[in-house]
């Protein structure tokens, strides 16, 4: 095998004569696509070419086993590492029997349009809980650097066979869309139950117990319902406080977990594709991305979750509260771009003990915005949402100065204008207005960039240990946490690579 690369303009893709030359009559494979803006943007296309006779290296995807009779495995949630536990448990021989306290990926989108239209926050069903987990409303970002945790091709190659482009094969920051996302989860439901596992919904689990005298665990859900099984597989996302509640209520062993916090960064997509592109973009060309990492006294200040022609939502999980995240679908085509801007935090910068310090310094600032707007629709009498986002333009929270006039937003339920860079706590607004100067990105730094508060559910704050060999919690041998919610993750990939990991374990 030898490799080749061929470079085109954005306009147009490889000819087949160019890459026939180029693999010199040999059999060719695509392995790679990117666009390469460091000058005047190009695409970057990435080819393997095999001699005559010699073998095209190729992935097999594991065969999912009949499980209508085999020994179960309770998995809890269907985010990404539930969901890619048990397609792995399928492979396995096992049957899972998923238990996941929101609706399905379908019904679980009125209560989300209610958060978003009338503010109200369904405890079980959001933009967080649910079947598809936080992932599957917000972009289907694909890319990560977890590649020693296991074969990304199992994960990747899964999705394209429920229903994805296969474009996420090749490209090297591949997405899905959040309008494609709920309809691949819903087939991986239809696989899993077609082969003899089961899924019930709108089960939050309020109880889980050690193995009795049998070996086996209980686990019970709010509608009274009891699970039974030698093994339980701990999947309930980054936002589930209330498991972390109920582990430390048994004693269970909990630590404190560095997490990252800011805000949301909204330009004009156009800005970004002039600034990326370097006025180069055209109607045609895929919508410029962004990324930035800056070291600011001691701690990282980066970009998180960049969604190039998206929108804004709401993504609290409690009433009293304001969480904003960023989505997109497959074609990007919106008039924004937006991203997170956060400041890594760590369990030394927050006074106090205890495994829950950070969790709740997370809760009080997403209570702080919320009672900010609340004060503001109070003094001026002025119906705005019950979740509108305090905001403020870029230039003027690094000045310091309140915005007198807030450019538009995609953002549904609005902003109210307010003093970011007061509001925020000081280790986060000190960080962000000396980095967002310095970042090296055209047409950034600027004050039609809207700054909206806060994004604050880039992963958990809370890791629940577990054995290194075995992979069980420290406290209760048979539980397996894996995930986000777990503190192994972060993002669909790694999550459910965590997954499968955690699945292969409890089968051993």
């Amino acid at each position: 095998m030898k490799e080749f690369e061929i470079i085109c303009p954005l306009t147009r893709e490889p000819r087949l004569k160019e890459i026939e030359a180029k693999a010199g009559g040999g059999q060719w494979v695509l392995k790679k696509r990117s666009i390469d803006a460091r000058k005047e943007p190009v695409w970057r296309y990435q080819y393997a070419s095999y001699a005559p006779g010699e073998a095209i290296e190729t992935y097999t995807l594991p065969a999912s086993c009949d499980v209508h009779d085999a020994p179960a495995v309770i998995v809890i949630g269907a985010g990404p590492a539930g969901l890619f536990a048990a397609l792995k448990l399928l492979a396995l021989g096992r049957k899972p029997i998923i238990l996941e306290r929101g609706k399905d990926v379908h019904a679980r989108k009125a209560d989300m349009a209610k958060l978003s239209r009338e503010g109200i926050v369904h405890p079980d069903s959001n933009y967080c809980y649910g079947e598809g987990g936080a992932g599957a409303f917000s972009d289907g970002k694909l890319y990560t650097r977890s590649t020693k945790r296991g074969d990304i091709r199992e994960v990747l190659h899964q999705l394209v066979a429920f229903g994805a482009s296969r474009d996420i094969l090749i490209d090297a920051h591949p997405h899905i869309g959040s309008d494609k996302l709920p309809g691949i989860v819903g087939r991986i439901r239809e696989h899993i139950v077609a082969h003899g596992g089961e899924y019930h919904f709108n089960a939050r689990v309020t109880d889980i117990r050690s193995a009795d005298a049998n070996g086996l665990l209980t686990v019970r859900t709010a509608d009274g319902q009891s699970f039974r099984a030698a093994k339980v597989i701990l999947a309930t996302g980054h936002s589930a406080r209330d498991i972390y509640e109920l582990l430390n209520a048994q004693g269970g062993v909990l630590e404190a977990k560095g997490f990252a916090m800011g805000v949301r960064v909204e330009h004009p997509q156009e800005k970004i594709n002039w600034g990326q592109y370097h006025g180069h973009w055209k109607p045609g060309v895929p919508a410029a991305e962004y990324s930035f990492v800056e070291q600011v006294d001691g701690r990282g200040v980066f970009s998180f979750c960049m969604c190039p022609g998206g929108i804004l939502v709401p993504s609290a999980t409690e009433a009293g509260t304001v969480v904003l995240n960023g989505m997109s679908n497959s074609g990007r085509s919106g008039a924004f771009a937006n991203a997170g801007a956060v400041v890594q935090i760590e369990p030394e910068d927050i006074p106090g003990t205890g495994p829950f310090k950070l969790m709740d310094f997370q809760r009080q600032v997403e209570r702080a915005m919320f009672d900010f707007c609340e004060q503001a629709r109070a003094d001026k009498a002025n119906p705005q949402h019950p979740v509108a986002a305090p905001a403020q333009r870029m230039e003027d929270f690094c000045l310091g100065k309140c915005s007198k006039k807030m450019p538009p937003t995609s953002y549904f339920p609005g902003v109210i204008s307010a003093p970011l860079h007061e509001l925020l706590p000081p280790l986060i607004a000190d960080r962000l207005r000396k980095a967002f100067p310095r970042i090296k990105l055209r047409g950034f730094y600027t004050n039609a960039a809207l700054l909206l508060a806060v994004e604050s559910r880039t992963s958990s704050p809370i890791r629940i240990p577990r054995n290194p060999d075995t992979w069980e919690y420290l406290s209760m041998p048979g539980l397996y946490p894996c995930g986000e919610g777990a503190g192994y993750a972060g993002g669909i990939v790694s999550s459910a690579l965590d997954g499968i990991n955690a699945a292969t374990a409890c089968c051993r």
